[in-house]
């Protein structure tokens, strides 16, 4: 008797056991569509999902142009409704006057949508395609200046993988990744390399050169541009941001800087940008809701050095971000411009 017992209790323990290594693992481990990027300069993850159950971002009204419609349309994706997570890799241009300019991007995108059709509609906008891995890559030349072709694979019946990088190096890439993909993989050498330093349960988040956008309009060469405010930091930082919500916006930015020293010079220069930027805020009262919530997150602001590293965190409530969303929305053009 004492071993019929003991026979089941030792499997469901075993179950159990495996069942608490699979979820240690999963939590552990990077996101399925940022270990579908190949190797780049930096990557950038929204878990779209959670953030649209806490915002309901999903339901506010948006002005499309005529072509993002008639890929709705055709395709019946609407990316606020249907997509769940995105992934984004960057990648440094040799020659940052080429086509792509400083920097090209490729893309994982997981939700749902019906393959049939957006094969259908891929079909009729590719000027070529190819088959690898047993998918097909739709190439897509997309906008001004001429020489920029997208490229876009069915990585799995709910992903898709995306790269306009000017060879098809990267969506094979991302096709190698998807067929090998398992909890143990660690993507990138960088994911691999950073994924770590990102705070539990961040529902976004970016590791690596992640200021190279901004360093396209910047006036200064090297250096960043934040809504025409030039911030003192290289373009080559490395930095590990982040944004969790928990009632709350909660947002963490960490520079790894080559010493001390350089980490010290950080908090100081941005100390000063941020007490002129107050300083200027509070000499005049707010326009309307959007500068309220604007001067109560940079009141939230806190700068630490510790070590080799910089500090920044700040925290906004809901409506402190819906503010300053629907501001923003109000002065951007139609969205959906083909051009990734």
């Amino acid at each position: 008797m004492r071993k019929r017992t003991l026979i089941p209790l030792l499997i469901v323990l075993a179950v159990v056991a495996a069942l608490g290594v699979a979820l240690f693992l999963r939590a552990k481990s990077p996101p399925e569509a940022a270990r579908l990027l190949p190797e780049s300069d930096a990557i950038v993850y929204i878990h779209l999902k959670t953030l649209r159950a806490a915002t309901h971002f999903d339901a506010s009204p948006i002005q499309r142009s005529p072509d993002f419609q008639q890929f709705i349309d055709a395709t019946g994706i609407v990316p606020e409704r249907d997509l769940d997570e995105a992934a984004f890799a960057l990648h440094r241009m040799a020659d940052p006057h080429g086509p792509n300019g400083p920097v090209a991007y490729s893309e994982v995108f997981i939700g749902r949508f019906d393959g049939a059709r957006l094969a259908q509609y891929l079909s009729t906008i590719a000027t070529s395609r190819e088959t690898y891995a047993g998918r097909i890559i739709y190439s897509i030349p997309v906008g001004a200046p001429a020489g920029r072709t997208l490229r876009i694979a069915q990585l799995g019946y709910d992903t898709l993988g995306a790269s306009n990088m000017p060879t098809p190096e990267q969506i094979h890439s991302m096709l190698d990744r998807s067929r090998t993909s398992a909890l143990w993989t660690p993507g990138s050498s960088l994911l691999a390399a950073r994924y770590a330093e990102v705070p539990l349960l961040s529902q976004a988040w970016g590791i690596g050169h992640i200021g190279l956008p901004f360093a396209q309009n910047s006036k200064t060469p090297g250096q960043l541009s934040v809504l025409g405010l030039e911030i003192p930091l290289d373009e080559d930082t490395d930095l590990v941001a982040s944004l969790r919500y928990s009632g709350s916006v909660h947002l963490r930015i960490e520079e790894m800087a080559p010493d001390e020293t350089a980490a010290q010079h950080t908090v100081e220069a941005l100390t000063t940008l941020l007490n002129i930027v107050r300083g200027i805020g509070s000499a005049q009262p707010p326009h309307n809701a959007a500068d309220s919530a604007l001067r109560a997150i940079l009141a939230s602001i806190t700068l630490e050095q510790h070590k080799d590293r910089a500090l920044l965190e700040a925290a906004a409530t809901l409506d402190q971000m819906k503010a300053l969303a629907s501001t923003r929305a109000e002065k951007l053009p139609a969205s959906g411009s083909t051009g990734p």
